[in-house]
C-alpha cells in the first residue's frame, strides 16, 4: 500500500472510531495493524449462515486444501465467516451500540473498522457443529485440535490468542492464511 493510501485508511479509521464515540486513538495506541479490503475475490462456499463467502485469491485455494485435509482425517471445519469490507464492520460494530454495549468492551471483541483481518480477505472465523458459533468453547473441539496441529501446513494461524498483543479477547475460532502455505 502506498503512503498516500495509508494516511487515507489512517483517516477514515480515525474518522470511524469518533463516529462510534471510540477513542479515535485506539488503532494506534494498541499497535493495530490497518488492512484495506481485498480487491480480488474468490467465492469459498457458503457460510452457516447460507450466504457465499469469499476469500482472496491465494487464501481461498489454501483454505479449500485445508478443508481437504481435515476431511480426509474425519474433521469438518464449518465456515462461520470470511471477507468482511470496512463497511460491514462498521454496521456490526453500530448494531452492536445499538442494543447497549459499550464501545470499549465491542473494540476488545470486534477490530475497528480498517483494523480487521477480514478486511484483506485472509481470515476464516471456523465453528463445530453441536456449539455455539464464536465462543471459546470452539478450543475444545476435534476441529480445534486438528487446527492448532496442521492448520500452519497450509499458511493459516491462530491470531488471537490468550493474552494477545493487541488486546482483543481469545478467539479460537479467528485463523487468518499469512502465505506461508506449504501445500
Amino acid at each position: 500500500m502506498s503512503a498516500a493510501p495509508g494516511r487515507e485508511l489512517r483517516q477514515r479509521v480515525r474518522a470511524a472510531l469518533l463516529e462510534l464515540g471510540a477513542d479515535p486513538t485506539v488503532a494506534e495506541r494498541r499497535g493495530l495493524p490497518l488492512f484495506a479490503d481485498a480487491r480480488q475475490l474468490q467465492c469459498v462456499g457458503l457460510g452457516t449462515d447460507g450466504r457465499d463467502k469469499f476469500l482472496a485469491p491465494r487464501a481461498a485455494a489454501a483454505w479449500g486444501a485445508m478443508c481437504q485435509a481435515a476431511t480426509a482425517d474425519g474433521i469438518e471445519l464449518l465456515l462461520l465467516s470470511a471477507f468482511r469490507s470496512f463497511d460491514f464492520q462498521l454496521a456490526l460494530i453500530r448494531g452492536k451500540l445499538a442494543r447497549g454495549r459499550d464501545i470499549a468492551e465491542v473494540l476488545t471483541v470486534n477490530a475497528p473498522p480498517g483494523c480487521s483481518e477480514h478486511h484483506s480477505g485472509r481470515a476464516v472465523d471456523i465453528g463445530a457443529r453441536d456449539i455455539p458459533a464464536l465462543e471459546e468453547e470452539f478450543d475444545s473441539t476435534p476441529a480445534f485440535r486438528w487446527l492448532v496441529e496442521h492448520a500452519a501446513r497450509f499458511g493459516f494461524g491462530l491470531s488471537f490468542p490468550r493474552g494477545n498483543r493487541y488486546g482483543y479477547l481469545y478467539e479460537p475460532w479467528h485463523w487468518c492464511w499469512n502465505g506461508g502455505s506449504k501445500i
